[in-house]
């Protein structure tokens, strides 16, 4: 938007004319053309990590995946590191298989969210920073995602006794139980482990959207004056 104002104020010089392009620019984004362009820049950063969960090994390898580990996991994981390494890498494995067995629950959430955007949204995006587009993609969605895929997720890791072998492994810890919720203080229960892993897959999602929307946001939405 910015350069367009720029321009505009050296070639005419006229304050009326800058705010002439910044109308158009604000009517172009929040037309039906601007708010297509909007959601077909979102659905395609929305492809983009459906294509990674739905491939295990992608889903490993994804350091957006990694930046969404909950505080609570992580610091479970780090102390597994000390007794049961392997118990670590047997886990990411549990969720990553989480991950492929519920993207198609995710999916037909995010892309209804992306066809309720109406031109409010578009001009909150436009007028935003970079990364303002999946802010209200997540505000929309998140806590539904959440709900939808924590069954599923608890079905998944229950199937390979991930809970059990955590208790096992870490037995006597006093952290543990707080940290997953325990009912005894030394033990995790399986929804907190589920709802861990919910978030985690929820929230990697979105950052693989966001760095999709940074990484593209100027080619795309250049043309709307973003």
């Amino acid at each position: 938007m910015k350069k367009y104002i720029i321009a505009a104020a050296f070639i005419i010089g006229t304050g009326a004319f800058i705010n002439t392009t910044v109308q158009s620019c604000t009517t172009l984004a929040t037309s039906d053309i601007g708010l297509s362009v909007i959601k077909r820049f979102l659905l395609n950063g929305i492809d983009k990590g459906v294509n990674i969960y739905s491939n295990r090994d992608a889903f490993l390898q994804n350091n957006m995946v990694d930046k969404a580990l909950p505080k609570q996991l992580r610091e479970i994981n780090s102390m597994l590191e000390k007794v049961a390494p392997s118990l670590v890498a047997k886990e990411r494995a549990y969720i990553a298989d989480a991950a492929v067995y519920t993207v198609n629950i995710s999916k037909p959430i995010l892309v209804n969210a992306v066809n309720s955007l109406n031109a409010q949204d578009v001009t909150r995006i436009i007028q935003g920073e970079k990364g303002t587009a999946t802010l209200i993609l997540k505000e929309k969605t998140s806590q539904q995602l959440i709900a939808a895929i924590t069954p599923k997720v608890e079905e998944q890791l229950n199937q390979y006794g991930i809970t059990r072998s955590i208790n096992t492994a870490l037995s006597g810890s006093n952290l543990l139980g707080g940290l997953l919720g325990g009912n005894n203080n030394s033990t995790v229960n399986a929804g907190g482990l589920s709802q861990l892993a919910s978030e985690q897959l929820v929230n990697g999602m979105f950052n693989i959207i966001e760095d999709y929307e940074i990484q593209n946001s100027s080619s795309l939405l250049g043309p709307l004056g973003k």
